[in-house]
C-alpha cells in the first residue's frame, strides 16, 4: 500500500512563501508522475504542478513563475515551493502519485493566505 504524507502547510500573509513536502513510502521513480493538486472551499480539485519520472514539469497557468515543483529521490520526497502567495492560493493541497493505472492521494494539507 502506497502512502503519501504531506507537510508544510499553514497560514501565511500575501506575498509570503511556503514549501510543501510529500514523502512517499516507496521510490518516487516507481511512479510515472507525481504532482500537487489543490481544492479551494466549495470548488473542484485542480492540478497545480506535476513532474514526470523523466523530470518534465508542468504548471497551472495561475502559478507559473511563482511555484516550483522539485524532488529529492534520496528522500523519496517531492516538494512544492510556493512564492508570492496570493489569497486565491488558499486551498487544501493534495499530493498525487500515478503508477500505471492507479492514482494515489495524500491526506491533504491546508494552505491559507491572508490579505
Amino acid at each position: 500500500q502506497v502512502q503519501l504524507v504531506e507537510s508544510g502547510g499553514g497560514l501565511v500573509q500575501a506575498g509570503g512563501s511556503l514549501r510543501l513536502s510529500c514523502s512517499a513510502s516507496r521510490s518516487i521513480f516507481s511512479f510515472s508522475r507525481m504532482g500537487w493538486y489543490r481544492q479551494p472551499p466549495g470548488k473542484q480539485r485542480d492540478l497545480v504542478a506535476a513532474i514526470t519520472s523523466g523530470g518534465s514539469t508542468n504548471y497551472a497557468d495561475s502559478v507559473k513563475g511563482r511555484f516550483t515543483i522539485s524532488r529529492d529521490s534520496a528522500k523519496n520526497t517531492v516538494y512544492l515551493q510556493m512564492n508570492s502567495l496570493k489569497p486565491e492560493d488558499t486551498a487544501v493541497y493534495y499530493c498525487n502519485a500515478v503508477s500505471y493505472s492507479t492514482s494515489y492521494w495524500g491526506q491533504g494539507t491546508q494552505v491559507t493566505v491572508s490579505s
